[in-house]
C-alpha cells in the first residue's frame, strides 16, 4: 500500500477548530478522506491513499483501512459527524415509482452476483425520483460504527448524481465521466433528468473509449457535437484522455469550486465525489 498526502498548513487549522466533520471514501483501489470545519463548511485537510494493486477482498480493504486509521494522526480527532462513501460496482437503480424495499435482491440479481448473507442497502435520490440499490462493505461499516458510533453512508454513484444535478442545467444531453483507476462511471443528464447511468471496468485505453463511444451510439449522441465532462483520476497527459479527444470533439474537465484546491497541488476535477 502506498499513501499520497496532499495539503499544506493544515495541522494548525485543525487544532484551532472546535467542530470537525470527517468524510471518507474507499474502494478496492484506494482510500481518501477529507476533514471539514462543521461550522463554516470549509474543507481543511485532504489525504489520498492509492493501493499498489487492486485488493482482492473486502477483508483486505478493512485491514488497510485499520492500518491507515492507526497511523494517520488526523483520523484520531474527535469528529462531530462522519459521512462514508462506498465505491463499488455492486449497484443498480430503480424508478421510485416501482421501488419496493422488500424486494431489494430482485433489483440486483440480474447484474450483480448476490450471496445469501449479503446485506443490501438503498439510497433515495429524490430529485431524480430514483433509488440506488447496492451492497455496501458491511465489514467496514461495522468497524467504523465500533470506532465512532453512528454515521451516514451512501454509494458513490448516489453522491455523484446528487452533485451533478445541482449544476446549472442545459436542454441538450451532457455526458459526465467520473474516472477511477480501473473503472469509470458514465452519467448522461438532460435538463436535470437522468438519461443514462452505468459503470464500466477497463484495463486499456481501447476499453475506455469503446464504452464511451458505445454509450454515445446507443443514445444517438453525435461525437462531433455532444459535450463530455471528465472528473476524477484523469489528466490531459493520460492515455485515456488522449484517445477520447481523438474521437470526441468537445471534451473538458468538470471544475470543482471547493476552496481547498487553492492549497493543493491537484487539478480541480479530482476527488469530485468527495469534495465536489
Amino acid at each position: 500500500m502506498t499513501g499520497k498526502l496532499q495539503i499544506k498548513n493544515s495541522t494548525k487549522s485543525l487544532q484551532n477548530t472546535k467542530h470537525l466533520a470527517l468524510s471518507i471514501q474507499f474502494s478496492l483501489d484506494g482510500f481518501s478522506f477529507c476533514i471539514t470545519n462543521s461550522d463554516t463548511k470549509e474543507s481543511l485537510y485532504l489525504s489520498n491513499y492509492d493501493f499498489e494493486e487492486t485488493l482482492k477482498t473486502p477483508q483486505s480493504l478493512l485491514d488497510n483501512i485499520k492500518r491507515i486509521f492507526q497511523e494517520n494522526k488526523h483520523l484520531q480527532y474527535d469528529f462531530d459527524s462522519i459521512e462514508v462513501i462506498h465505491e463499488n460496482h455492486l449497484s443498480t437503480t430503480a424508478p421510485t415509482e416501482y421501488f419496493d424495499k422488500n424486494s431489494l435482491a430482485s433489483y440486483l440479481d440480474l447484474s450483480v452476483k448476490i450471496f445469501k448473507n449479503d446485506f443490501i442497502a438503498f439510497d433515495n435520490i429524490e430529485k431524480l425520483a430514483i433509488h440506488n440499490i447496492y451492497i455496501p462493505y458491511v465489514n467496514i461499516n461495522n468497524y467504523l460504527f465500533n470506532s465512532f458510533g453512528e454515521f451516514e453512508y451512501k454509494h458513490h454513484q448516489t453522491v455523484l448524481l446528487e452533485k451533478l444535478i445541482k449544476l446549472p442545467s442545459k436542454d441538450e444531453k451532457l455526458m459526465y465521466v467520473n474516472v477511477s483507476k480501473h473503472h469509470f462511471d458514465v452519467v448522461v443528464l438532460e435538463a436535470k433528468k437522468l438519461i443514462f447511468l452505468n459503470s464500466f471496468n477497463y484495463e486499456t485505453k481501447e476499453d475506455f473509449i469503446y464504452y464511451i463511444l458505445f454509450t454515445a451510439e446507443q443514445l444517438e449522441l453525435n461525437p462531433e457535437k455532444f459535450n463530455l465532462l471528465f472528473s476524477g483520476a484523469i489528466s490531459e497527459e493520460s492515455d485515456v484522455y488522449k484517445i477520447t479527444y481523438q474521437f470526441i470533439r468537445n471534451v473538458d474537465f468538470l471544475k470543482n469550486t471547493n476552496a481547498i484546491f487553492k492549497s493543493l497541488d491537484l487539478a480541480q476535477h479530482t476527488n469530485y465525489t468527495l469534495l465536489g
